[in-house]
């Protein structure tokens, strides 16, 4: 690993021109592409204090020895020349937004002298007309079948369409008439590809045409008294309109556009893309990758550049959608405009159909990110990397089998709670989570994060103590009750602080077989007790996954527990502290009347009719909260909204 500083190149000798930029390793490899407006800031800001810098931006540049860079006239060379670099060095920090797998299309070989419509996948053909991408090949074979009542292009592979030929019998597609049998002569090559022509621009989104034709067509068969003929070009009609439907209809007939959805976490980003072709979605493709920026528009920007870098002109849309607009918008629409030969749009939809199927997009990106971890976290292989690489990376006598995660969660220092939540063997076991309301044992626990979380852990592991003590079981598992079962390794969500006041508990009751590391969130760097510098795991690391899964749990879990309680707080504070009003009291008084404002506007006798509610009890809950209303209403610290309502 190189010190950045070591290579850093003065910054006069830096253009201020827009160019191409590569870092190179020692052994001179390209590991790292990248382009600039002005290059001179944006090379600067690599050699900035390593703390700012992204994760794999860090790691670049330590792996990197040298940098290097070319001056181009404008941002829009700087993007192309940016994207032919990227596809002949193939650096390894540069993210590639596609999947492992090759999508499939209906294709269309109008090369042949007699067209065959068919399934392909793979690189693109000369020749040869695309629609798609599809997600399943049988939505294809779908499709197909429905078009070939109307359109009976040939469908047989070249050696069938020989062996036919020389037979001289066709198919059984072509015996219930859904090919049109050129293999035996029954239609000429300039007919057949007529018809080719013609399921192409259906297919394409002139679908109108076809349906206004057969519609006349049925028409004049009735007419003319030939309802067996019509009956047929009804079911035609009925046939296109299911291919129809299998491709909603969600926007004006006119629209070509690519939508895309994008759902991220720290590490990972999910991106959905439909393909909408007259009106119709047409195509629906989907993939997870590593994600190489923390913003959003800056990893939209590298996305859209990997996605249609590889497509041919007449396969990119006249209008891209998406969530937000990447900070090169404009090179980068007329970067498209000129690949497609025609102008192309890049925007973010604000109203209307385009923004109701945005949305549609984003949640199919989110259900994506959410299955794609389900599935990492519940792969054996995976957990026991990601235990094993903990177990070397913190240096453990073993593997942590068992982790609990705690987190602290308030407003403005009320309601301040914790949280506990357990994971064992890389799976979270949510029978053994706890939660703490925080009593406020320190001057400054309901103030400060760090007391706060000293007391959580004091009294979880002092209960820890006592329940080991006394050898506690449960009578039906056999296992510790409650707290009993020590845990292997103590994850706090913060830095050092947090990790040292952590660690001042465990010393404070002599508990040396427990190791503590904290999470910070910003970095996502690992911290040890009284170390100088993190632990920093690789971005792609299993062990570093797990332990952001139990950091981020235990928030989820600690902010749950911080809602119930402010909502009960915002509901009822006014009946808290009267004398001889339990919780059980509250609760029926709320049921009966339905607010705090409605109990103070009833009498003594009212209250009365509630049960467990006696005179004197009555009595003093009206003085009570008379008192409250004489004080003015009760109102909520942060929103500012009235308690009583």
């Amino acid at each position: 690993m190189a010190d950045p500083q070591s290579y850093r190149p003065a910054p006069g000798e830096i253009p201020t021109d827009p160019g191409v930029y590569r870092f190179r390793d020692d052994a001179g490899r390209v590991v790292y592409v990248g382009k600039a407006k002005s290059l001179r800031p944006r090379l600067t800001s690599y050699f900035q204090d390593e703390s700012a810098l992204h994760q794999r931006t860090r790691q670049m540049v330590r792996a990197s020895a040298s940098v290097e860079w070319t001056v181009v006239r404008t941002e829009v060379e700087a993007l192309q020349l940016e994207y032919a670099w990227i596809k002949e060095y193939d650096p390894r920090f540069n993210v590639r937004y596609r999947d492992d797998k090759s999508y499939p299309y209906l294709a269309v070989t109008m090369g042949e002298e007699f067209p065959r419509a068919q399934v392909m996948r793979g690189a693109k053909r000369k020749g040869t007309r695309y629609f798609g991408p599809f997600a399943h090949a049988w939505a294809i074979r779908e499709t197909l079948d429905l078009a070939l009542r109307v359109f009976p292009v040939r469908t047989c592979s070249t050696g069938v369409f020989r062996r036919a030929g020389q037979v001289g019998r066709p198919c059984l597609l072509g015996y219930i008439d859904k090919c049109s049998a050129p293999c035996v002569g029954r239609i000429d090559a300039a007919g057949h590809r007529e018809i080719a022509e013609d399921f192409c621009d259906f297919m394409a989104g002139d679908s109108a045409r076809f349906l206004k034709r057969l519609e006349a067509e049925m028409r004049a068969a009735a007419a003319e008294l030939d309802f067996e003929r019509a009956a047929r070009l009804r079911d035609d009609m009925a046939a296109l309109e299911r291919v129809l439907e299998k491709s909603a209809v969600v926007l004006a007939d006119d629209t070509d556009a690519d939508v895309f959805g994008v759902e991220d976490d720290e590490l990972e980003v999910a991106v959905q893309v439909f393909h909408v072709r007259g009106g119709r979605i047409r195509g629906q493709r989907g993939w997870v990758a590593e994600k190489d920026a923390e913003d959003l528009p800056e990893v939209l920007g590298h996305l859209l550049q990997e996605v249609y870098g590889a497509l041919s002109g007449d396969e990119l849309p006249r209008e891209v959608l998406v969530p937000a607009l990447p900070p090169d918008a404009a090179a980068l629409e007329q970067w498209l405009s000129g690949r497609r030969g025609g102008r192309v749009r890049l925007r973010v939809p604000q109203r209307g159909d385009k923004r109701t199927l945005m949305e549609t997009v984003a949640r199919n990106a989110t259900q994506s990110l959410a299955r794609h971890k389900v599935a990492r976290a519940g792969d054996l292989t995976a957990r026991s990397q990601a235990l094993q690489q903990l177990q070397e990376a913190l240096q453990l006598e073993e593997s942590p089998l068992r982790i609990e995660g705690f987190d602290i969660s308030h407003v403005q220092g009320t309601q301040v709670v914790g949280s506990m939540v357990v994971f064992e063997d890389g799976l979270a076991r949510k029978s053994e989570y706890r939660r703490f309301i925080v009593r406020g044992e320190g001057p400054d626990t309901q103030t400060d994060d760090t007391a706060a979380m000293h007391e959580v852990l004091r009294r979880r592991l002092h209960r820890l103590q006592q329940e080991v003590s006394t050898r506690a079981r449960d009578e039906e598992t056999g296992r510790p009750q409650r707290f009993a079962y020590p845990p292997n390794l103590i994850v706090v969500d913060g830095g050092l602080p947090q990790v040292n006041a952590a660690q001042a508990v465990l010393d404070d009751l002599g508990i040396v077989d427990v190791t503590v590391v904290g999470l910070a969130k910003r970095l996502e760097e690992v911290w040890l007790p009284g170390q100088a510098h993190p632990v920093l795991l690789p971005r792609s690391s299993e062990g570093l996954y797990l332990l952001q899964r139990i950091r981020d749990e235990a928030h989820r879990f600690a902010v749950t527990f911080h809602r119930q309680r402010r909502s009960r707080a915002m509901t009822s504070s006014q009946l808290d502290g009267i004398p001889g009003l339990g919780e059980a009291r509250r609760k029926a008084l709320l049921r009966a009347f339905g607010s705090v404002k409605k109990i103070r506007a009833a009498s003594v006798a009212e209250l009365t009719t509630v049960p467990g509610i006696g005179p004197a009890l009555a009595a003093t809950i009206a003085a009570q909260l008379e008192a409250h209303g004489a004080a003015g209403p009760a109102v909520d610290a942060m929103t500012g909204e009235v308690l009583d309502d």
